[in-house]
C-alpha cells in the first residue's frame, strides 16, 4: 500500500503517542497554575511586523527561518516562529502597560524553516511562560524556580541550568563595541555567518558552534565588564535569590540567547543526554517593541520544546504514563446481544465509563483481538441465550479469571471498575 509522508521537518502524532504529550501539558497546567499563571491562546500566525519589530530585523530567525505569506488583501502574515511576540501583542490589549503584572502560559505549535535534524523540526511544539508588566530580579528568580519545578515534575534529572546577563539597553553599545574590537582583527579566520554577524548582530558570534571560531570566542573578554553597576547588581541579586532557594546553576559568560529583545537575566537548561544539540529550555528577561508602540513591553519568561523534553525523558527511561481510563469491552454473540450492547454502551458512556465494542457482526475471536488492541482491562460477553437468562460473562484480561454477572448489575459493576 502506498504511503504519503508528511512534509520534511513535520510529524504525525498518533493516539498511542498522545499520553506522552498529555503528561507534559498537564504537568505544565498544574505547576504553572500554582504560581498564578493562566493559559493564553493566540493565533498561529500574526502580521509579519509583529515578529520583525518584536524579535529584531537582524536576528537569524527573522532573516532566515520565518514562514511568511500574503493574505488575500496583500498583507504580510507569518506563522509564529516563537511565542513571546504574539503573547505580548495580545497582552498589549490589556492594562499591562500601566505596570500591572500579567502571568500567562501557552502551549502550541511553532514554525521555523530550518534544516530538520534530531530534535529540530520545522513544525515543533512549545510550552512557554510569560510574566509581563513589571521588572524585578525577584520575578526573574521565581520564573527560573518554577521552570526547575516543572522539569522535576516531569522526571527530568541531570539537567544543568546556565545563567548570564545581557545588561540593560544602555549597556549594549559599549559591550558591542568591546566585542567588535575583539573579533575584528580575527574576522578573516572566522566562518561566513560570523563575518556577517560582526556588523549586524555581534552577540550571536558568542553562540557560534563552528570549529574555526571556537578559539577566538574562548578568548573573548567578559562583556559584563562594560555594564553599569546597576546592571551588575541586578544580576547579582538574581544569583543570590536562586542560591537561597537551593537552585544549582552555572554562570556562563558566553550565553547570550539569539533574540534582540533580551536584557538582564538570560538562562538556558541543557542536558548531556542529547549530545551536541543539548538545549531543552531557554528564556530570560526582555524588553520587546511592537509595531506602532513607542514604549517597550517588559517581561520575563521561557519556552521549552516538547519534542526535546520527550527525547530527554526517553534517554532517562522515564516510565510512560499509565492510561487514566480503564476500558470495558463489550463482546456480542448474536443480533439481540449486539443491539443490547449498543444500548448499554451509550448508557455506560453517559455515566462516565470508557467503552469499546465492535458495532458490526464479528466472530468472538475477532472481537477478543479487538479488545486486546485497545488495551481493554475487562471484557463483558453477552450472548443471545445468556441474555434471555439475564446473565453476562465477565473476563478480567490480566488474570483471565471469569465470572457471571446479572444484567441488572452491569452499570454498577462498570462504575466500580472505573
Amino acid at each position: 500500500m502506498a504511503k504519503i509522508s508528511p512534509p520534511p521537518g513535520t510529524a504525525d502524532i498518533f493516539p498511542d503517542e498522545m499520553p506522552l504529550w498529555y503528561r507534559l501539558e498537564n504537568s505544565a497546567k498544574t505547576i504553572f497554575s500554582r504560581y498564578g499563571y493562566g493559559e493564553l491562546r493566540t493565533p498561529i500566525f500574526e502580521y509579519t511586523e509583529v515578529f520583525q519589530r518584536g524579535l529584531g530585523d537582524e536576528t537569524e530567525v527573522v532573516q532566515k527561518e520565518m514562514y511568511t505569506f500574503l493574505d488575500r488583501g496583500g498583507r504580510s502574515l507569518t506563522l509564529r516562529p516563537e511565542g513571546t511576540a504574539g503573547v505580548m501583542r495580545a497582552l498589549l490589549n490589556t492594562d499591562v502597560m500601566n505596570g500591572n503584572e500579567k502571568r500567562v502560559f501557552y502551549i502550541g505549535p511553532m514554525f521555523r524553516g530550518e534544516k530538520p535534524a534530531a530534535g529540530r523540526r520545522r513544525q515543533f511544539h512549545q510550552i512557554g511562560v510569560e510574566n509581563a508588566g513589571k521588572v524585578a530580579p525577584e520575578l526573574d528568580a521565581e520564573n527560573i524556580v518554577m521552570l526547575m519545578h516543572y522539569l522535576e515534575d516531569i522526571g527530568i534529572t541531570g539537567a544543568k541550568l546556565l545563567l548570564n546577563t545581557r545588561g540593560g539597553f544602555a549597556d549594549r553599545k559599549p559591550a558591542e563595541d568591546a566585542l567588535r574590537a575583539h573579533f575584528a582583527p580575527h574576522i578573516d579566520q572566522m566562518c561566513d555567518d560570523c563575518k556577517i554577524r560582526l556588523d549586524k548582530n555581534v552577540w550571536r558570534i558568542l553562540d557560534c558552534k563552528v570549529e574555526c571560531c571556537q578559539s577566538i570566542i574562548d578568548d573573548t573578554p567578559d562583556a559584563t565588564d562594560n555594564f553599569s553597576q546597576e546592571s551588575k547588581d541586578y544580576f547579582k541579586r538574581v544569583c543570590e535569590l536562586l542560591t537561597a532557594m537551593n537552585i544549582d546553576f552555572e554562570v556562563d559568560p558566553r550565553l547570550v540567547r539569539g533574540l534582540d529583545y533580551y536584557v538582564h537575566t538570560v538562562f538556558e537548561v541543557i542536558h548531556p543526554g542529547l549530545g551536541a544539540q543539548n538545549a531543552i529550555v531557554g528564556g530570560g528577561r526582555y524588553e520587546l517593541f511592537l509595531p506602532n508602540t513607542k514604549k517597550p513591553m517588559v517581561g520575563v519568561g521561557f519556552a521549552a520544546g516538547l519534542e526535546r523534553l520527550m527525547m530527554v525523558q526517553e534517554v532517562l527511561q522515564v516510565a510512560a504514563p499509565e492510561s487514566e481510563n480503564r476500558i470495558i469491552f463489550l463482546v456480542s454473540q448474536g443480533e439481540a446481544a449486539r443491539e443490547f450492547n449498543l444500548r448499554q454502551a451509550d448508557l455506560l458512556r453517559r455515566a462516565g465509563v470508557t467503552v469499546a465494542l465492535e458495532v458490526e457482526a464479528k466472530s468472538i475471536k475477532a472481537q477478543m483481538r479487538a479488545a486486546n488492541r485497545v488495551g481493554a482491562s475487562t471484557v463483558i460477553i453477552c450472548g443471545d441465550n445468556e441474555l434471555e437468562q439475564g446473565l453476562l460473562m465477565v473476563k478480567d484480561m490480566k488474570s483471565s479469571e471469569q465470572h457471571e454477572l446479572p444484567v441488572d448489575n452491569l452499570l454498577n459493576f462498570c462504575l466500580n471498575k472505573e
